[in-house]
C-alpha cells in the first residue's frame, strides 16, 4: 500500500515536469504518460485492465467529463457563431474519409472482409477529446482553431458511437438500417445539446444560492454527472451534453444580455458564471485526471497479436496520410499554422477504446461468433489508438515554434475557412 502511494506522488510530481518539458520541447506530455502505462502493464504486468475492472471505463467517463466541461467554459459563443461552417465541415469531411482509409486498407491489407473492416473504420473515425483538447490548450494556436478541433473531436466520438452501434446491431440483425443510423445521429446530437444547455442555464441561475452553501466547488460538477448520466441513459450522447452544459455556463452573462431578457421580458434570476477560483478548481482536476487517464490507456494496450498491433501502425499512419490531403484540399485558405494543427490533430481516445472491446463482449454473450474477428479488430484498434498519439506526438515535436507560430497573428486570421 505504502508503495502504491509513492507512485501515485510520483506519478503527479513527473506529469508536471513532463508538462512543462513539453512547453520548452514540443514534446507532448502524453507520450511519457502512455509509455509509463505500457511499462506499468504489458511490459511488467504490474497492473493489468482485469485489476481495475469496471473502475477503469468509469474513470475514464469521468476525466472524459471535466476535460468536456473545462473546454466549453473557455469557449466563446461569438466565435462559435463565427465558424460553425468550418466545424462541420472538417467534422463531416474527416468523420467520412477516416472511415474509409480504415476500411480499404483493413480489408485489402489485413484481409478482413467488408463490414468487419466498415466496423473497425466506424471505430476510430473520430478523434479523441481527452487527448486533443489537453494537446491544444498548451499549444499557442489560434481561438477559431481551438474551437473547430475541440467541437470536431467531441461531435465526431458521437458519430463512432452511433454508427458503430448501429452496425454491430447489423450483424446480429443481418442488415444495416442507413436511414436508422442518421435519424440516430441527429437525435443523439441535437438532444443532447437541448439537455445541456437546459441543465446549463438552470445551474446558471442557481449558482448565487448554491455558492452560500458550505463547501460547495464541488456541487457544479455533481449537477453535471447528473446530467451527463440521465442524457446517457436517455440513449443519448453524454458527452455533448456537458460539452453544451460547459459553453453556457461559460457565456451565461452573453447569454443574459443578448438573449434570455429579450425573449422572457420579466424579471429572473441572474445569471452566474463560473469565479476564477471555480475554473482554477477544474483546471486542476482536468489536470489531475488526464495524468491518470492516459496511463490507464498506456495499460489497456493488448500486445497479444503482434501482426495486429503492426497493422495497426499502418492503418494509424494512412489516416494522417489522409487528413493531411484532406486539409490541404479543404483548407487552403488558411495560414500554415491552421493547416499543421488540424492536420496532426487526429488521435484516437477514450471512444475507441470502449467500441473496440464491444464485439468481444457480444461474441461472448451470445456464445457463438456474431461478429467475425472480434478480437483481432480490439488489438488492432488499440495499436491504432496507441500509434496514433505517437504519430501526433512526434508531428507535435516536428512542428517546432519556428514552424507553428512564425505565420501567426490573430488580428490578421479571423475567420476559419474551409470551402
Amino acid at each position: 500500500m505504502g508503495t502504491t502511494f509513492i507512485f501515485l506522488g510520483a506519478l503527479i510530481f513527473c506529469a508536471h515536469l513532463f508538462a512543462a518539458f513539453f512547453h520548452r520541447s514540443r514534446v507532448p506530455d502524453v507520450l511519457f504518460l502512455v509509455l509509463i502505462g505500457i511499462l506499468l502493464g504489458p511490459v511488467l504486468g504490474w497492473v493489468m485492465p482485469d485489476m481495475l475492472g469496471g473502475v477503469g471505463s468509469l474513470f475514464a467517463s469521468i476525466t472524459l467529463v471535466f476535460i468536456l466541461i473545462d473546454s466549453g467554459i473557455d469557449m466563446s459563443i461569438s466565435n462559435l457563431k463565427r465558424y460553425w461552417v468550418g466545424i462541420v465541415q472538417v467534422t463531416f469531411y474527416s468523420f467520412c474519409l477516416s472511415m474509409v482509409v480504415a476500411m480499404t486498407v483493413v480489408h485489402y491489407m489485413v484481409g478482413l472482409e467488408w463490414m468487419p473492416s466498415l466496423l473497425l473504420g466506424s471505430m476510430v473515425a473520430g478523434t479523441g477529446s481527452s487527448i486533443v483538447i489537453p494537446i491544444i490548450k498548451q499549444m499557442k494556436i489560434s481561438s477559431q482553431t481551438q474551437v473547430v478541433l475541440t467541437l470536431e473531436s467531441a461531435i465526431s466520438g458521437v458519430l463512432c458511437i452511433v454508427v458503430a452501434l448501429a452496425l454491430m446491431e447489423g450483424f446480429k440483425m443481418g442488415t444495416v438500417n442507413v436511414v436508422q443510423i442518421v435519424g440516430n445521429v441527429l437525435a443523439s446530437f441535437i438532444i443532447a445539446v437541448i439537455i445541456g444547455c437546459f441543465g446549463g442555464l438552470v445551474w446558471s441561475a442557481l449558482l448565487r444560492r448554491v455558492r452560500q452553501l458550505q463547501n460547495s466547488m464541488f456541487l457544479t460538477p455533481a449537477f453535471v454527472f447528473v446530467i451527463y448520466g440521465v442524457t446517457e441513459a436517455l440513449g443519448f450522447s453524454g458527452a455533448i451534453a456537458a460539452l453544451a452544459f460547459g459553453i453556457v455556463l461559460g457565456n451565461a452573462l452573453y447569454l443574459e444580455h443578448s438573449l434570455i431578457r429579450r425573449i422572457v421580458r420579466r424579471p429572473l434570476p441572474r445569471m452566474q458564471s463560473l469565479t476564477d477560483n471555480e475554473k482554477s478548481f477544474f483546471k486542476e482536476m482536468v489536470f489531475i485526471l488526464k495524468t491518470f487517464f492516459f496511463v490507464y490507456i498506456g495499460i489497456s494496450i493488448p500486445f497479444t497479436d503482434p501482426e495486429a498491433l503492426l497493422w495497426g501502425a499502418v492503418v494509424a499512419g494512412a489516416l494522417f496520410v489522409g487528413r493531411f490531403l484532406l486539409v490541404f484540399l479543404v483548407g487552403r485558405h488558411n495560414t500554415r499554422t491552421d493547416r499543421l494543427i488540424v492536420s496532426i490533430m487526429i488521435p484516437k481516445g477514450l471512444v475507441s477504446a470502449v467500441l473496440a472491446s464491444m464485439p468481444v463482449e457480444i461474441n461472448r454473450a451470445a456464445g457463438t461468433i456474431i461478429i467475425p474477428h472480434a478480437e483481432r479488430i480490439e488489438c488492432m484498434v488499440y495499436s491504432i489508438i496507441f500509434s496514433s498519439i505517437v504519430f501526433c506526438s512526434v508531428l507535435v515535436l516536428l512542428c517546432r515554434k519556428r514552424l507553428i507560430d512564425t505565420d501567426y497573428k490573430p488580428e490578421q486570421y479571423e475567420v476559419y475557412d474551409y470551402e
